[in-house]
């Protein structure tokens, strides 16, 4: 066996030459709404206050509502606000919620549904603390499925656990929308 035939072909030594060239860049890249890039953005984002999310005007399902409203509402505290230092609050952020489950397929075995979607629509406000001028509006929405099975505690648990998933996801969302804006007026 000769060296040549050892050797990796030319193009793979180029392709390893260019990532390894491209690894120390890979420390340049920074967050897009970081505090390095939009300086006092995050004490913007610390000083919303977070009102508690209510449910929309007469929206079914009152309890599943609640949950998802008090996951939703600590969600956004934590994400907004997690060092649990409470800054003197800039803006009120108010949020309202509907909820919907459908259960799109039925198994003909156990004539049950066997999954189901739940959609979640979160409309918010931020506005200022002291005048109360709208600064932004919006409009978060998620869906999730879940497997429902014949045992009833299962199926509680599941539902528990997608509206925690979009409880989740809802606040994210609307973290990012905020923080494009308030990072837009910098």
């Amino acid at each position: 066996m000769s060296w040549s035939e050892i050797r990796p072909p030319r193009a793979e030594w180029r392709r390893f030459a260019v990532l390894l060239l491209a690894l120390p860049a890979g420390g340049c890249f920074q967050p897009l709404y970081g505090e390095a890039a939009h300086p006092g953005l995050v004490a913007d984002l610390q000083a919303i206050a977070v009102e508690p999310v209510k449910a929309a005007p007469n929206g079914p399902q009152q309890n599943d509502l609640d949950r998802i409203d008090h996951y939703l509402g600590n969600d956004l505290i934590a994400n907004l606000n997690g060092t649990g230092v409470s800054p003197e609050p800039k803006y009120r952020l108010t949020v309202t919620t509907s909820f919907q489950t459908a259960t799109p397929t039925i198994s003909s075995q156990i004539e049950a549904a066997n999954a189901a979607t739940v959609t979640v629509v979160a409309n918010y406000t931020l506005k200022r603390a002291g005048g109360g001028e709208t600064m932004v509006t919006g409009a978060a929405s998620n869906v999730t499925v879940y497997d429902r099975t014949a045992q009833r505690f299962a199926n509680l648990r599941a539902l528990r656990d997608s509206e925690i998933r979009l409880a989740k996801s809802l606040a994210d969302e609307i973290e990012l929308r905020l923080a494009a804006y308030l990072g837009d007026k910098k």
